[in-house]
């Protein structure tokens, strides 16, 4: 049986190592804005949701209209693709690319830009095999979904810093 006192002591270290090096849990991010309107063009997306839950997660209030609103957020399109990368010698498909692409944009009522219309794409490349066909879509619904995590992570810290931008005349 392991020496219990030996498993706290490293357990301690571990701890007060990954704390000396800056290291600390994901939690809030704080948001420079209140209020948010969210449009969408599926508000029941996977995307969507767990882009909801993180901004309520960080005190970010929703409204029904874009007036209530400190800050419109546009997601204009969010797309997953999935592309042939390598072919075997025997024409089979070796490796894929996906790729998990969202078109957005903020701004508020007063014509101020807080993020100005960007294309964020996150890649993965995974090798194939016909032979194991379930358990490579599988594979691919991981990537997809992890994919998506990080969008939502991404978009939540550039969100963090969006600062109003007055429109030039």
């Amino acid at each position: 049986m392991p020496n219990m006192k030996l498993i706290r002591t490293i357990t301690w270290l571990s701890v007060l190592l990954l704390t000396a090096c800056g290291f600390h849990l994901r939690g809030e991010v704080g948001m420079p804005f209140k209020t948010l309107y969210l449009q969408a063009p599926n508000q029941s997306s996977p995307f969507v949701v767990d882009l909801r839950r993180n901004l309520a997660a960080n005190h970010v209030s929703f409204v029904t209209t874009p007036e209530q609103a400190d800050v419109i957020l546009d997601i204009a399109s969010e797309m997953p693709e999935k592309q042939i990368l390598t072919l075997g010698g025997t024409g089979r498909v070796n490796e894929f690319q996906l790729r998990y692409r969202v078109s957005m944009r903020a701004y508020d009522l007063n014509k101020n830009i807080w993020v100005p219309a960007e294309e964020m794409i996150i890649r993965r490349d995974y090798s194939y095999d016909d032979t194991k066909i379930l358990a490579k879509e599988s594979e691919e619904a991981m990537l997809y979904q992890s994919m998506r995590t990080d969008m939502v992570q991404q978009l939540i810290r550039r969100l963090s810093r969006a600062k109003p931008i007055p429109e030039a005349d």
